[in-house]
């Protein structure tokens, strides 16, 4: 006679349960892995559609030596190799302009994050309708077109009727009269660092503002309680809570501005003076106003590679980022 009693199952064994759809948990862990390459895939593959064949163009174009000639007869440029790259890396004033681009995004982030920070304070410390009025006004200096910001400078800084030398002359007592800023590089790169700084701090203090607003209060408060305030606060309990997202910014400010274009090409009426070479407008310079198409293209491409490692910064500290969370 059988026993009433059930079997037992064996120690540590437990019951495996299908899913009704069929699918497995290793099927399961493959899909959510999958999930986030699914996202991004269609802004990759726009990605490539719109500036993948122009960089391979352009690339093919640096190792050839393609000329006006070739260009009217559509007849096919000759292949010279890395003789391009050969010719700009000798070049001293190439290297000028390197050094001259990176001191201007250095100078140019610097400032932005400086000034971006003060507002983004700011607007931490004011009352609520004052915040409303100055993001307000951040957006719209935000919003206006690079055309716009250097007509406005330009007016400003004029040499025969600037507000600029207007109010220098009557705040010390100067002539000003006919000053022209742009005659001296120096003075000139001034008042282009002021267009780009001007148009770039309304995004870093609104981000760093958004970044205030996690740093938790009760960290703050207890900081307080021990004696902390003012910049010691600032500098050991509430900026290591925003230096991540405070590194993302000035990595993206200093990648921005290392491309600058617009602004200099704008301040200087299209013809810049060899002084406000930058590596964006050299590449332009040399390809479509002295027709260098091929040495343009390589110098485009070694700022894509210079531009690479203020993307490789961007990128670990986004990584980093993700991590901590």
């Amino acid at each position: 006679m059988k026993s009433a009693t059930p079997t037992r199952r064996r120690s540590g064994a437990t019951p495996t349960r299908r899913r009704s759809d069929g699918r497995g948990p290793t099927a399961g862990r493959r899909g959510r892995r999958a999930t986030p390459y699914l996202l991004v895939a269609p802004m990759v593959g726009t990605l490539l559609l719109v500036l993948g064949y122009p960089l391979v163009d352009m690339v093919l174009l640096s190792f050839e030596d393609m000329t006006r000639k070739q260009l009217f007869a559509g007849t096919a440029p000759p292949w010279v190799g890395l003789d391009q790259y050969r010719e700009v890396l000798s070049d001293g004033f190439f290297w000028t302009v390197v050094a001259r681009t990176v001191a201007f995004a250095v100078v140019c982030a610097g400032l932005t994050m400086l000034f971006g920070l003060a507002f983004a304070l700011l607007l931490r410390l004011v009352s609520p309708w004052v915040r409303v009025v100055i993001t307000g006004v951040l957006v719209a200096v935000w919003a206006m077109p690079f055309m716009v910001a250097a007509s406005v400078f330009r007016w400003l800084s004029d040499a025969d009727y600037g507000v600029v030398n207007w109010l220098l002359g009557g705040l010390t007592g100067a002539d000003f009269r006919g000053h022209n800023w742009f005659a001296d590089p120096w003075q000139g790169f001034a008042v282009i660092v002021a267009v780009v700084v001007w148009g770039a701090i309304p995004f870093a203090a609104i981000t760093l503002h958004a970044a205030l607003t996690q740093v938790p209060v009760e960290l703050e408060e207890a900081a307080r309680v021990d004696g902390a305030k003012g910049l010691v606060l600032f500098r050991h309990v509430t900026f290591p809570v925003i230096r991540p997202l405070f590194t993302v910014v000035a990595a993206l400010s200093a990648i921005w501005d290392f491309g600058a274009f617009s602004q200099i090409w704008l301040m200087r009426g299209g013809q810049p003076e060899r002084d406000y070479y930058l590596l964006g407008v050299y590449s332009f310079i040399e390809s479509f106003a002295v027709n260098r198409y091929s040495a343009g293209a390589a110098i485009a491409l070694v700022t894509v590679v210079l531009l690479l490692g203020g993307s490789a910064v961007y990128l670990r500290q986004v990584l980093r980022t993700g991590e901590v969370e």
